[in-house]
């Protein structure tokens, strides 16, 4: 597995290449507390391009910076230096990284040529709106990756439907493909069942998917 570090800010981003190859890169997002896995998963054998993880900050070989400070658009960003170095790319999110890989594709909807979002850890976030103030502790001793701040914050991440369809409806309108999203997980927060209800927005097993977007190369 090679290697490369990105300097966003005051984080070095590990962005692994699992799988060398020609083409159209496959970028994977993890879940939240995981990081990007040794080997190549088993549903990216058939795509035909080169496949790459990255670890978000505060995960894997990634920074850990100190006092916290995470939101789902820090690593919006995260993705985005990726998306910078790789180039237009299909993009598989897990769990926290399926909800960054949607927030990325509405943003970057030139460079995310198919997005597929699949179940994990962090799906949900905090739910749909603010909760009551609550005084937070992490256990400092903590090893990490993860972050133990990451762990905390991101699980209180709040996703309202609307923000979330607003970047559904960035990526629809702008990718230029005619199903640039493909919901392909199974359990549903509020977020994900709204974007799964829009125009241009497919729900399909993830290998469907991605065969789908292989298929758009020239896209």
């Amino acid at each position: 597995m090679d290697t490369v570090l990105l300097r966003h800010n005051a984080i070095d981003l590990a962005l692994h290449r699992l799988r060398p190859g020609q083409g159209r890169p496959l970028l994977l997002l993890h879940g939240l507390g995981e990081q990007t896995p040794g080997e190549p998963p088993g549903f990216t054998a058939p795509w035909p391009g080169p496949v790459w993880g990255l670890d978000f900050t505060g995960h894997g070989a990634s920074t850990v910076p100190r006092g916290g400070g995470y939101s789902a658009e820090v690593l919006m960003g995260d993705a985005d230096a990726a998306l910078t170095h790789l180039g237009p790319s299909t993009v598989v999110g897990r769990g926290l990284g399926a909800y960054v890989a949607l927030l990325i594709a509405g943003a970057r909807p030139h460079l995310v040529r198919g997005v597929a979002l699949t179940d994990g850890p962090g799906i949900a976030g905090g739910g749909v709106g603010p909760t009551s103030t609550a005084l937070v502790s992490v256990d400092h001793d903590a090893v990490a990756p993860p972050d133990p701040w990451a762990l905390v914050e991101l699980a209180r991440d709040v996703r309202p439907p609307d923000y979330a369809t607003a970047f559904a409806r960035s990526a629809t309108q702008l990718s230029g493909l005619d199903e640039p999203i493909a919901v392909c997980a199974r359990w549903r927060p509020a977020w994900l069942a709204a974007v799964a209800g829009e125009y241009g927005v497919a729900e399909c097993a993830l290998e469907e998917a991605l065969a789908q977007f292989a298929g758009n190369e020239s896209s």
